[in-house]
Parts: C-alpha cells; sequence; structure tokens
C-alpha cells in the first residue's frame, strides 16, 4: 500500500474514533444550535408580528377622519405599552402556568420561569387581540376609559381563553380543537369584545338617523385611502410571522408550506371582496378590497399549517366575500357602527376559518376528531365558547366602565375631534378641518 494511501486511512479512522468518542459533544452542540435557531426564529418573528401595531395604526387612522389621527395612534402605542406589562405580571401565568382543571393558569406570574424566548413571542399576539377593540370604537371613546379595557383584555380576557387552547392542558385543546396562529384565540377574542364595545358605547354622532320614521345609514368616510392601503400591506406583511412564527421552531421547515398558505388566502380574499363589490355595487370599492385581505389572512390563520394550497384559495376566497356581507349587514340592519369593519374582518371571518379546521383540514395532521363531521363539531364548539366568554367578560367590562369613568366623550367633544379634546394637539397642523358631524 503507497504511503500517501495509508496516511488518508489513519486520518479517517482517526476521525471516526474521535466522532464516536464525543458523541455526547457532538450532541449537546447540535442541540444548543437548534434551541440557537428556535430563539432567532421567534424573535424575527415576534419583531414582524409587533409591526403590525404600526399596520393597524395606520389602517384604523386612515378609515377614520382626520381630527382623530392622534388619538388612534395613542390608542395603539398604549395597547402595547400597557398591555406588555400586564401580559407579563398577570397574562402569561393565566395563559400559560400549571393548568386549574384546564380552565386557567395559576402559576408563571411575573415569568417567574424565566421563558423569555416564548414570552417575546406572545405578547404580541396580546397586543393583537387588544388592538382590535379599537378600530370599531374609534372617534368617540374617551382615551383614559380605552387604557382600562386595553389592559384587562390583555392581561385577563385574552389569556384565559387562549389557556384553553394553546396550553397543552387546557379542555378545549383535550378535545381535539385545533387553532395553529390564533383565528379564534387572537382574532375572534378581539372582534367579539370590539361588538359589545360598539353595542354599548353607540354609534357616531350623525351615523344613524330617522328620516319619516325610517332609519337613515349615512356613510362616514376615512380621511387617508393611501394611509389605511400602507397599513393593509404592513399587516399582510407581518402575518408572515404571525402564521409561520407558530411552527415555534426555527429548525421546522413547514414554516414555508405556512407562508404559502397564508399568501394564497390574502390573495384569494382580495380578489374575492373586489368581485362581490363589483357586482354589488357597480365598481371595485377600495376599503372593502383592502379588508378583503385582511379576512383572507384571518381565515387562514386557524387551518394554515393543515390545509392544501387549494383550500387556502377557497377559504380566503370565501372570507373575501364574507367579510363585505358582514360589513353590509353589521351596518345597515344591525346599526352597529364599526368604522373600520373589525368586527365583520376578526370576528365573523375568524369563525370561518376555525370551521374550515374542519371542513378542509388534514384530519391525521390536526390529530382531534375521528371524523370530518365530528372535528367540525369540535371546532364549533371552541367558537362558541370563546364567544360566549368574551362577551360576557367583555360587556361587563364596559358596562362598568360606562357606569363609573365613564366610556364616551361628550357630543361637542366628538364633534370637535379627539385630537384636540383629549391630546390637546393636531395631527395635520395647519390643515384640520372641522365638521358638524
Amino acid at each position: 500500500m503507497k504511503k500517501s494511501k495509508k496516511i488518508f486511512i489513519f486520518t479517517i479512522l482517526a476521525l471516526l474514533l474521535s466522532v464516536s468518542v464525543h458523541a455526547d459533544e457532538l450532541t449537546d452542540t447540535l442541540d444548543l444550535y437548534s434551541a440557537a435557531f428556535d430563539a432567532i426564529w421567534l424573535l424575527i418573528c415576534g419583531g414582524l408580528v409587533f409591526f403590525m401595531q404600526a399596520g393597524f395604526a395606520m389602517v384604523e387612522t386612515g378609515l377614520t377622519r382626520a381630527k382623530n389621527a392622534g388619538n388612534i395612534i395613542m390608542k395603539n402605542l398604549m395597547d402595547f405599552s400597557a398591555g406588555a406589562i400586564l401580559y407579563w405580571a398577570v397574562g402569561w401565568g393565566l395563559m400559560y402556568g400549571e393548568t386549574a382543571g384546564g380552565f386557567i393558569g395559576s402559576s408563571d406570574f411575573f415569568l417567574a420561569s424565566g421563558d423569555t424566548m416564548n414570552w417575546f413571542f406572545q405578547v404580541v399576539f396580546a397586543a393583537t387581540a387588544a388592538t382590535i377593540v379599537s378600530g370599531a370604537m374609534a372617534e368617540r371613546t374617551k382615551f383614559s376609559s380605552y387604557i382600562i379595557y386595553s389592559v384587562v383584555i390583555s392581561g385577563l380576557i385574552y389569556p384565559i381563553s387562549g389557556h384553553w387552547i394553546w396550553q397543552g392542558d387546557g379542555w378545549l385543546t383535550a378535545l381535539g380543537f385545533h387553532d395553529f396562529a390564533g383565528s379564534t384565540v387572537v382574532h375572534s377574542v378581539g372582534a367579539w369584545a370590539a361588538l359589545m364595545g360598539a353595542i354599548i358605547i353607540g354609534p357616531r354622532t350623525g351615523k344613524y338617523v330617522k328620516v319619516d320614521g325610517k332609519v337613515s345609514v349615512k356613510a362616514i368616510m376615512g380621511h387617508n385611502m393611501p394611509l389605511a392601503a400602507l397599513g393593509v400591506f404592513i399587516l399582510w406583511f407581518g402575518w408572515y410571522g404571525f402564521n409561520a412564527g407558530s411552527t415555534l421552531s426555527g429548525t421546522d421547515l413547514s414554516m414555508t408550506d405556512v407562508a404559502v398558505t397564508t399568501t394564497l388566502a390574502a390573495a384569494a380574499g382580495v380578489i374575492g371582496a373586489m368581485f362581490t363589490t363589483w357586482i354589488a355595487f357597480g365598481k371595485p370599492d377600495v376599503s372593502m378590497s383592502l379588508n378583503g385581505a385582511l379576512a383572507g389572512l384571518v381565515g387562514i390563520t386557524a387551518p394554515c399549517a393543515v390545509v392544501s394550497n387549494g383550500a387556502a384559495i377557497i377559504i380566503g376566497l370565501i372570507a373575501g366575500i364574507l367579510v363585505v356581507a358582514s360589513v353590509e349587514f353589521i351596518d345597515k340592519k344591525l346599526h352597529i357602527d364599526d368604522p373600520v369593519g373589525a368586527i365583520s374582518v376578526h370576528g365573523v371571518c375568524g369563525v370561518w376559518g376555525t370551521l374550515a379546521v374542519g371542513i378542509f383540514g388534514d384530519l391525521e395532521a390536526i390529530g382531534g376528531a375521528a371524523t370530518r363531521l365530528g372535528q367540525i363539531g369540535v371546532q364549533a364548539l371552541g367558537a362558541a365558547a370563546v364567544f360566549v366568554w368574551v362577551t360576557v367578560t367583555a360587556g361587563l367590562l364596559f358596562l362598568i366602565i360606562k357606569k363609573t369613568v365613564g366610556l364616551r366623550v361628550s357630543e361637542a367633544e366628538e364633534l370637535k375631534g379627539l385630537d384636540i379634546e383629549e391630546h390637546g394637539t393636531e395631527s395635520y397642523a395647519g390643515f384640520q378641518i372641522f365638521q358638524n358631524m
């Protein structure tokens, strides 16, 4: 045997011996790398979801009047700022602490476990649930009252129902309920709280006027559609952190499948809403088309990891149609004033996405009920349970605020604008337009 071949063989044997001797150290190193990937992934995706706060702020600002723009910004700022502290102190423990009968967490308050990686990713979801309420109650809510109900949602209402679904021992988890990224856990919670808030606070001045015994519905136009569009694009961008990030692992390659279903559903939502308005109103409506994107995103959030690409398109398309029908029904039939369509986007389409898990989902991947009909039933039960929980607790919260510190500004303050009356400033200095409604 030539000398060079001998050297090569001895080198390979030495490497194999080294690997064998240090196998434990190699395993530890690989585990460390995997944990690092997970941490980096959740930090990046958490940052994307945090950026959605800016998206919500822009959508709500664009779809409301100029005289309330600063107030909208302040509310979205406080959603996260105050909500994050309450979620750290109380909310995280209620949601992910040791379970008490599958209904509520009872440990890890003030983040005693030190699980900072998962806390950071989850706190941005809590802020999302709270900020949904802002748009539905825009232009007539007292800022001090808003802070109160925002922190209660983040610190109490959202975490408890979240415990039922996302904590491993939650009672809905035990039944096989599946909500991958939060159609019900996050979006429906915010929407049902928004529904109760909008009902209890009442419509904006001049929105519904009785004429000859019939209610006339007046459209109060938003002041900046490009700003609303920017907000929707930001939300769409952030949603990749919302959905793909919910794999919770930087080494789980199914993140790409989730990103694809998310994209297809959002695109189909736009198309569904656009053609629905085109047929119904004679022209493709801009604001409804923008809400169609959000409707598709909310609809795919629960089933995004367990449905095919084709199913994602169907889910998004139906969500886009639903959001138009729901906005029209809530406004013109129920006479509930929701300036941005938050109840329809996050509530109605959140329920649709939750049911879509059972209708289109891979039952083996879900690991829930044995039959498709059974899974649909479990999904419906979960959506209904969260609806009851939120409407009762949020309804009581808003009624208590209304009877104590007050929920709504005066009519004079509303007409002048909340920027000046609540914050002593103008968002568009020198361009403020005062209106008598």
